[in-house]
């Protein structure tokens, strides 16, 4: 029988690895005892793995799926979101997402979604190739077929949520997406960062059809605002938990200060996103999904580097040029 190691935080919340079946292997889901029941943040991919995971959570903390009273996702990304549905079956309850993810959730998992076909064309135009491009359709496909069936979403518009029966402060930290939440609790200095600061690796910060042309840009603004914060312990989705937390966002700017000097002497030749993405991460084997994001990864810098005056962006044969 399954045995999940949960980590306890304070005196009513759990910290949850639920299974992924990515290189970074769990999402830390938030699993929080209230006064009337129980509530989650994030819940994971929709695979068999994950929902071994849950009801053995669900068994070992005594709690009955119509005790759950909330269902917090912090964004839409189907590693947090895909078993949102799954999970509202079992517990009937709420499923509460800021305004801007729950437009992408829709748009991108819905029944009338074609942002695979616009993904597709937006790689075309910034030179990928079309046999890679076909690759990256097909992986995007089977993806959709992991956030099912699609739930009954309701938008969070307060500032204020109760989690483990104390108030955390709701805040929007767009950039890795548009609509990202995180939640701060004052009196205990803690953040539940989700994906927006991760212990070791950076989040992807990607260009992608529908949502913002400078995610990078909307990222260091978001990562400022957090920076300004008391925080004694960030609560990740990935990794270990962080105490050296403005130590960590210094890490990222400098990391990023990097990537952006690089790719801006890459285009020292007029090179397209594309080209520039293969010389920064092409070294390495790379899947159709990895690829996919080191394409929206690498145009979400040029895009950056262009907003501030250090790239043109030119269009050329029906392909887009990068150059400084």
């Amino acid at each position: 029988m399954t045995q999940i190691e949960m980590e306890r935080i304070g005196d009513e919340m759990y910290r949850v690895p639920i299974p992924v079946p990515f290189p970074m292997k769990h999402v830390y889901c938030y699993v929080c005892r209230e006064t009337d029941g129980w509530s989650i943040v994030d819940v994971g991919f929709r695979y068999p793995e994950a929902i071994r995971a849950w009801e053995a959570v669900f068994r070992q903390l005594g709690i009955k799926p119509r005790h759950v009273r909330a269902i917090y996702i912090t964004h839409f990304h189907p590693d947090h979101f895909g078993l949102a549905g799954w999970m509202q079956q079992q517990t009937e309850a709420p499923v509460w997402i800021s305004e801007p993810d729950y437009a992408m959730a829709e748009r991108v998992w819905g029944e009338e979604s074609v942002q695979t076909g616009e993904v597709a064309a937006l790689f075309r135009r910034h030179g990928v190739p079309d046999g890679l491009v076909a690759d990256i359709e097909e992986s995007m496909e089977k993806l959709s077929l992991r956030v099912s069936p699609f739930p009954v979403l309701t938008v969070l518009v307060d500032d204020e949520i109760v989690l483990g029966q104390r108030r955390w402060t709701v805040i929007p930290v767009p950039g890795h997406s548009d609509g990202l939440v995180s939640f701060y609790q004052p009196e205990s200095r803690q953040l539940l960062v989700s994906d927006h600061v991760l212990d070791r690796i950076t989040p992807n910060i990607g260009v992608w059809p529908g949502a913002h042309p400078n995610p990078l840009q909307q990222y260091f603004a978001s990562l400022r605002n957090v920076e300004a914060l008391h925080v004694e312990v960030a609560l990740p989705a990935h990794g270990a938990v962080i105490r050296q937390f403005r130590e960590r966002i210094r890490d990222i700017f400098r990391h990023h200060e990097h990537r952006l000097k690089k790719m801006k002497a890459l285009t020292e030749k007029g090179r397209t996103a594309y080209d520039i993405a293969d010389l920064v991460f092409g070294h390495k084997p790379l899947t159709a999904h990895q690829w996919r994001f080191a394409v929206a990864e690498t145009l979400a810098h040029l895009e950056y580097l262009v907003s501030i005056g250090q790239v043109q962006k030119d269009e050329r044969n029906g392909v887009f040029v990068y150059e400084s």
